[in-house]
């Protein structure tokens, strides 16, 4: 096998993403990356993060993106959990992604860092890790109408994302 069978293996399971310590960990060094960039194999989407050529756009590739060049430790955050799982009406015209590391790199300008202390809980949703849903409606109280967010619990409940008991917590917070 080639590098880049090993490569496509990984990134077909990850939004076609392949990170430089992901090629690390696989024995693949990061020079290897660049060759295959320029051979146009991969295309370079951010510092340390490669995308497959022959991967099929998704709506969730923005998020994977997203958390993917933030770091090993971020998470999708508040308002955009709600956006990624179209709970809400929300739009937020920037991913928010939380990290517990001070992010030096420069970001595209559609996301936004935010750097958290430890204790949000979080959840892997369609292969990309959240703030858990139940914990991104109670971030958003006061920057998103109340009625929006009763109804993101309910639909989220609905579809399995929220439990019945922080069902029954959240609605007496939002209450």
């Amino acid at each position: 096998m080639t590098y880049y069978d090993d490569i496509f293996e990984v990134a077909s399971e990850n939004f076609g993403l392949i990170t430089t310590a992901q090629a690390r960990e696989m024995g693949i060094a990061k020079d290897e990356l660049g060759k295959l960039h320029l051979r146009g194999k991969l295309e370079r989407i951010g510092h340390g993060v490669y995308r497959i050529r022959h991967h099929v756009p998704s709506a969730l590739d923005a998020y994977a993106d997203a958390v993917a060049l933030v770091g090993p430790e971020a998470y999708v955050l508040g308002e955009s959990v709600l956006a990624m799982h179209n709970l809400a009406s929300v739009n937020p015209d920037k991913i928010h992604v939380g990290t517990t590391k001070r992010v030096r790199k420069r970001l595209p300008a559609h996301i936004k860092a935010v750097q958290r202390q430890v204790g949000d809980r979080t959840a892997v949703y369609d292969g990309i890790r959240c703030m858990t849903v139940a914990d991104a409606i109670r971030y958003c109280k006061g920057k998103v109408m109340p009625e929006r967010l009763v109804e993101a619990l309910r639909d989220g409940a609905g579809e399995g994302l929220v439990t019945k008991r922080e069902l029954d917590t959240i609605s007496k917070e939002l209450s």
